[in-house]
């Protein structure tokens, strides 16, 4: 079984802003959007690096999605900042007609996602976010699990013709996966192998899933883990081999059960092989204030959950 060391607890936010600020030095036509919240983003450095390459919208953001549209007119790629609700219930309908509809080269970048924005409570914590963006026709969606993994979607995206909306969080979580990392947009990363159950994450549940392989293997269980980082397109490949040697899936996200990847997991399951699945994300609720760690605990998004529920579907099949 193979072990992963957390290398040091860091905020994936600061992947996105690391990443951008390497972007400013390679790609000359990558400009950036804030909506007064540059220093929540990490985009500081690009703004001093480049202020004639760099918008504070203030609190805008329905104008900010709508600049950012304009700007690929001229081959610019924007990326835009702000918190993940921001980033989509706000501005929905600008995303949809502006961006979507015609396909532009903008770059949707949102922090904060999730319960783990902690003491801001449920009107700040999205858990809808990634159902309404993989419904959009064309829209790229990726959910990272750590910093360095984080850096490297930033890095990628940018090189991605078209609507990406890149989602990560706000509090410092366990770095684990390799500095210089590859990230291939739609690519499953296979972190274990496992022949008793498919563990599926995205997001802050990668590292809870890792963590959970482990616990499953002192009791006797082989888990294999996958770490899904772009949800949309989805590596429906990557699921089905897996589930065709385990037998049973378990999908565990920081997002509502309903239209996340949980869901995506279920439909190409549905349609090719159907198999026992349980759903480690909230329960069709808004989260409320309270740390992260009490939060992840209270809503079942933790290791512990995800246990349960491997333990639950090995008993289904």
């Amino acid at each position: 079984m193979k072990k992963y060391t957390d290398s040091g607890k860091k905020d994936t936010r600061s992947g996105f802003g690391d990443g951008l600020t390497v972007l400013g030095k390679t790609h000359e036509n990558v400009v950036a959007l804030c909506a007064d919240l540059t220093g929540s983003l990490k985009m500081d450095a690009f703004k001093e690096n480049h202020p004639e390459r760099f918008f504070q919208v203030g609190i805008a953001e329905a104008n900010m999605m709508g600049i950012a549209a304009g700007l690929t007119i001229g081959g610019k790629i924007p990326f835009t900042g702000t918190f993940a609700n921001f980033s989509t219930g706000r501005v929905y309908d600008q995303i949809r007609q502006s961006i979507a509809y015609s396909g532009k080269n903008v770059k949707i970048c949102a922090s904060h996602a999730g319960v783990t924005l902690g003491e801001d409570g449920a009107t700040h914590q999205i858990l809808e976010d990634i159902g309404l963006m993989k419904m959009l026709p064309g829209m790229t969606v990726i959910n990272t699990c750590d910093y360095n993994q984080t850096k490297a979607a930033t890095l990628a995206i940018a090189d991605h013709d078209g609507p990406v909306y890149l989602r990560f969080g706000r509090p410092k979580v366990a770095n684990f996966t390799d500095p210089d990392q590859p990230f291939r947009i739609g690519e499953a990363v296979h972190l274990q192998d496992g022949t008793d159950v498919t563990l599926v994450a995205t997001g802050h549940l990668v590292w809870e899933a890792l963590q959970a392989a482990e616990t499953l293997h002192e009791q006797g269980i082989s888990a294999e883990v996958i770490n899904i980082h772009t949800i949309k397109p989805l590596d429906n490949k990557a699921i089905q081999d897996s589930v065709k040697k385990t037998g049973c899936i378990v999908t565990a996200e920081e997002h509502n059960f309903l239209g996340g990847l949980g869901e995506s997991v279920a439909r190409v399951l549905a349609e090719s092989t159907p198999t026992p699945q349980e759903f480690v994300a909230t329960q069709d609720t808004f989260g409320e204030s309270g740390t992260p760690e009490e939060l992840m605990e209270k809503y079942g998004l933790n290791a512990d959950a995800i246990v349960k529920a491997a333990l639950k579907v090995i008993a289904r099949k």
